[in-house]
C-alpha cells in the first residue's frame, strides 16, 4: 500500500490518484500481458488517457491539459505504472519530455499548435536525443540542421526514440553549428508527418514492449524556422532542464515498478506453503519483504521531495537537479531490487509469463538507464554537491 502520510494531500491530489488506479485497474490491468507479448502500441487506452486529462497533468487547461501540479503528476503516473510500465513510459514522455519543454521554451504558437493536441490525448509526441553514436555523451551528436532561407535542412538518424514508430510530433535536438559541441545543439519541432521524416527500425525490446521505440532518420527533412524551440545553440540547456523533469517522471514509474513486484511478493508469501508453514512465515522470505518495503518508502520519499522541489522551483528559480537525480537514481535501483527479490520469492513460477513477476523484472530494468543511467545520475550528483568537474 502507498503511504502518503507525509505528505497531505489536497482533495483535488487525492481525486487524481484515485481517477489513475482506477483507471489503471480497471482499463490497463486486463491488457497488460496481452500489449506486453504483442508489443502492439495501445493506441485505445492512451486515448482515454488524453481525454482524462493523463497526457498533459501540469499543462494548463487552456493548451488541452489538466492545470495541476507535479505531486498530481507523480501520483498519476505511479498509479498507471504500477499496473503496466508501458503505459507509465508513453504518459511520463508526453507529460515531461515533449510537453514540458514546449511549455517552458516555446513560442504561443507552438504551445497552440503542438501542445494542445498532445496534452488532450488527440495526438502522441516524443522526444529525440540519443544517437547510435551518441548516448550519454550528447555532445558528440553527428546529426545536422542547415539553415536555408525560411527552413532548417535536417539530415541525420537519431535512435531510441519512444513513441516514434507512432509520434505525431517529436522534439528534436540535432547540430547547427558542430564546432561549438555542445553549443553548438539546438531544438526543432517536427512533424512527423512530412516528407523527409523515416520511421526506422522499430527496436525488438527485453521490457517496456507495448511502448513503441524505434530508429528515426531525416532525408532533406524541411523544418520551418518558427518550429524552432528556442534559439540557436540552445538545445542542450533546453535538453538537461528537460531531462530534469523526465526524471522525475521515471523515478515514479520506478517507484510503481517497485511496488507492484513488493505485492505480488506479499501475497505470495501469504499463500505459498512450505515444510508445513506458510514462505513468509521463513526469516530468508520475510527479511526480503522487509528489505523492499523499506527501500520503497525511501524513495517514495525522494520522489516526492523531487516533485516539490520542482513545484518550488516555479517561484525562486532554484535548480532541482539533484532531487531530481537522487530520487531517478535510488527509486530506478529500488524497482530492480525489488524486482529481482519478488521473483526469487516467487521461484521456477516467478519465471513463467503466466506470472505478471517476470515483466516487472523486464520492465524495471530500462529505469536504470534511459533518461539518464545511474552511472549519469551519480556523476551528476557528485559534481553539483563538489562542485568538480
Amino acid at each position: 500500500m502507498s503511504d502518503t502520510a507525509l505528505f497531505p494531500l489536497s482533495e483535488e491530489h487525492k481525486m487524481i490518484l484515485d481517477a489513475a488506479r482506477d483507471f489503471a485497474e480497471n482499463e490497463i490491468a486486463p491488457i497488460a500481458a496481452e500489449f506486453d507479448e504483442s508489443g502492439d502500441f495501445p493506441k485505445a487506452t492512451i486515448k482515454k488517457m488524453g481525454e482524462m486529462g493523463f497526457m498533459g497533468i501540469e499543462v494548463p487547461e487552456a493548451y488541452g491539459g489538466a492545470e495541476m501540479d507535479t505531486l498530481a503528476y507523480v501520483l498519476a503516473l505511479e498509479e498507471i505504472a504500477k499496473v503496466d510500465a508501458s503505459h507509465g513510459t508513453i504518459m511520463s514522455v508526453n507529460n515531461s519530455l515533449f510537453c514540458h519543454g514546449i511549455m517552458k521554451f516555446g513560442t504561443e504558437e507552438q504551445k497552440q499548435k503542438f501542445v494542445a493536441p498532445v496534452a488532450s490525448g488527440q495526438k502522441i509526441g516524443a522526444y529525440s536525443l540519443t544517437e547510435p553514436m551518441s548516448g550519454s555523451d550528447a555532445a558528440t551528436m553527428r546529426s545536422r540542421a542547415v539553415r536555408d532561407g525560411d527552413h532548417y535542412i535536417l539530415n541525420g538518424r537519431k535512435s531510441w526514440v519512444t513513441s516514434g514508430p507512432v509520434a505525431d510530433f517529436v522534439v528534436v535536438y540535432v547540430m547547427t553549428d558542430p564546432d561549438k559541441g555542445a553549443k553548438g545543439i539546438t531544438a526543432f519541432i517536427v512533424d512527423a508527418n512530412q516528407p523527409g521524416f523515416v520511421r526506422g527500425k522499430k527496436e525488438p525490446k527485453m521490457g517496456i514492449r507495448a511502448s513503441a521505440t524505434s530508429e528515426i532518420v531525416f532525408e532533406d527533412y524541411r523544418c520551418p524556422v518558427e518550429n524552432r524551440l528556442g534559439e540557436e545553440g540552445e538545445g542542450f540547456k533546453i535538453a538537461m532542464t528537460v531531462l530534469d523533469v523526465g526524471r522525475i517522471g521515471i523515478a515514479s514509474q520506478a517507484l510503481g515498478i517497485a511496488e507492484a513486484a513488493y505485492a505480488a511478493a506479499v501475497d505470495y508469501a501469504r499463500e505459498r506453503e512450505s515444510f508445513g508453514k506458510k514462505i513468509g512465515q521463513f526469516q530468508g522470505v520475510s527479511f526480503k519483504l522487509a528489505d523492499m518495503k523499506t527501500r520503497i518508502e525511501a524513495a517514495r520519499l525522494l520522489v516526492y521531495n523531487a516533485a516539490l522541489a520542482k513545484e518550488r522551483s516555479k517561484m525562486t528559480g532554484e535548480r532541482f537537479t539533484t532531487a531530481a537525480s537522487t530520487a531517478k537514481l535510488f527509486a530506478s535501483e529500488t524497482a530492480m531490487f525489488c524486482a529481482h527479490a519478488s521473483l526469487q520469492i516467487h521461484g521456477g513460477i516467478g519465471y513463467s509469463k503466466e506470472y505478471p513477476v517476470e515483466r516487472y523484472f523486464r520492465d524495471a530494468k530500462i529505469t536504470e538507464i534511459y533518461e539518464g543511467t545511474s552511472e549519469i545520475q551519480r556523476l551528476v550528483i557528485a559534481r553539483l554537491e563538489t562542485g568538480l568537474r
